[in-house]
């Protein structure tokens, strides 16, 4: 039998690009559980919180809705969308948040926060790709 954890893991994010982007309309953010958005934020909010709980395993290791890729490189996605007039969302582009990153002592306390300081590139639009240096998450 495998010894699971949870860990119980807040995403904040800050400096949001706004509802038009480029020429996206309507432009929103959202966790990405297993195929489809949760939790959207329209991309003019103040700051986007998501609450999520992911199971940690020996190694340690990641799974749950939220998580993927294969082992080792498990990620969350930010997923980045237009909201249609009859609700649906349609993804054109992701940011990827690495399991690893999230530093060990949180990870065994079962509880962690991380804080992207802006959720917009230097061009203006929404963060996509992987989330690493020089954009970085504090994480408390």
């Amino acid at each position: 039998m495998t010894d699971t954890t949870e860990l119980k893991l807040r995403l904040i994010g800050d400096d949001l690009p706004g509802a038009d982007c480029g020429e996206f309309r309507n432009v929103h953010v959202a966790v990405q559980r297993k195929k489809d958005p949760e939790g959207l934020v329209r991309g003019d909010a103040a700051e986007a919180v998501w609450d999520l709980t992911l199971d940690v395993l020996p190694g340690p290791d990641f799974r749950g809705p939220y998580v993927h890729g294969r082992p080792g490189e498990r990620f969350l996605y930010l997923t980045w969308g237009e909201v249609g007039p009859d609700g649906t969302f349609a993804m054109f582009r992701r940011a990827k948040i690495f399991c690893a990153d999230i530093p060990a002592e949180l990870v065994a306390r079962g509880r962690a926060e991380g804080r992207m300081p802006s959720l917009t590139d230097p061009k203006g639009m929404p963060l996509c790709a992987a989330i690493r240096p020089p954009t970085t998450i504090t994480w408390s």
